[in-house]
């Protein structure tokens, strides 16, 4: 079955869960648009994760799901939220989800865990969730090691449950390519910070928009902490105090609301523009419906073009 069987959403896309990115607004409006919005639970307190979810309930009726970053210093709180908001997907990064699982199916949830590895995969398998989305290095933000491509046929061959593609994905092509490689749709995350409904600064947006192939870093490899971002300022200096040898708690003041000041601030010189390494491929803001229908239509006629 492909994503948008599994889900009951007119295209196989899930909307990543990025943190003060993926409000209870933006993911209605990635809903309305045909694929599964999310609300992303990272930098919110469990109230207004709640409030965002209602909000999010009273602007869309088709399907919607949360993201909870089981790193959060109140996830068991986020974890019976969702729970008791009997929301329809639940995906989780930084961790395993395995003491929620039972929990979550009891409240009607589907449940896809973002993991880097197969390792954990299998973990998640055998835990019961219902999918499981891959995550390669090339995406932004938080990352693993290993690259989309060697990672999905890795974990679909080692898992018996639907596998989404994440990290990498812009065009028809690569996801013509994460289907080939045994995913059911993809996670889409970088390519819709440059959408109408995206609630992001418009200097984040145009920083996005003037990206090349080799604009991202990742810092924080030193500190088994590795993020994805945008060179600039903030990332010359971490990175500067990194090979200085600065240990995490050193680090930690570069990146204290980095993000938030990119989101909100538009501040492009030491905020922390999180994004993949298809930034390059950002040429123009559009609506999130324009964005699923070309993938959609790139990829059918990729398909039809092959030569093998």
């Amino acid at each position: 079955m492909k994503l948008h069987e599994i889900l009951g959403t007119e295209f196989p896309f899930i909307q990543g869960g990025m943190a003060n990115i993926a409000t209870g607004e933006f993911a209605a409006a990635v809903s309305n648009a045909g694929a599964l919005g999310l609300i992303g639970a990272g930098g919110m307190t469990p109230e207004s994760f709640r409030e965002n979810i209602h909000k999010c309930r009273s602007l869309t009726n088709k399907p919607f799901g949360v993201n909870i970053m089981l790193m959060h210093p109140q996830a068991d709180e986020l974890a019976k939220i969702a729970a008791e908001e009997k929301v329809a997907v639940i995906t989780t990064g930084a961790g395993s989800p395995g003491a929620y699982v039972p929990m979550w199916k009891e409240a009607g949830a589907k449940v896809f865990p973002v993991v880097s590895a197969v390792s954990l995969a299998k973990m998640m398998a055998k835990a019961g969730v219902d999918g499981i989305i891959a995550e390669g290095t090339e995406s932004g933000g938080h990352v693993g090691e290993t690259t989309t491509m060697a990672l999905v046929p890795q974990v679909c061959d080692a898992v018996d449950i639907p596998v989404i593609a994440a990290g990498g994905i812009a065009c028809g092509r690569q996801l013509v390519a994460a289907y080939a490689l045994g995913a059911c749709g993809a996670q889409l995350g970088t390519c819709l910070l440059v959408s109408e409904e995206c609630p992001i600064h418009p200097n984040y947006k145009q920083a996005l928009l003037k990206a090349n192939d080799r604009a991202t870093v990742v810092t924080g490899r030193s500190v088994n902490a590795p993020v994805r971002v945008i060179k600039n300022q903030m990332t010359k200096d971490y990175i500067a105090h990194e090979k200085a040898g600065a240990d995490k708690m050193e680090l930690e003041k570069f990146t204290l609301g980095s993000l938030r000041r990119a989101v909100f601030d538009g501040d492009t010189r030491t905020g922390s523009l999180m994004a993949g390494q298809v930034a390059g491929m950002l040429h123009e803001i559009r609506p999130l419906r324009a964005i699923f229908e070309e993938l959609q239509a790139q990829a059918k006629d990729c398909f039809q073009n092959l030569t093998v």
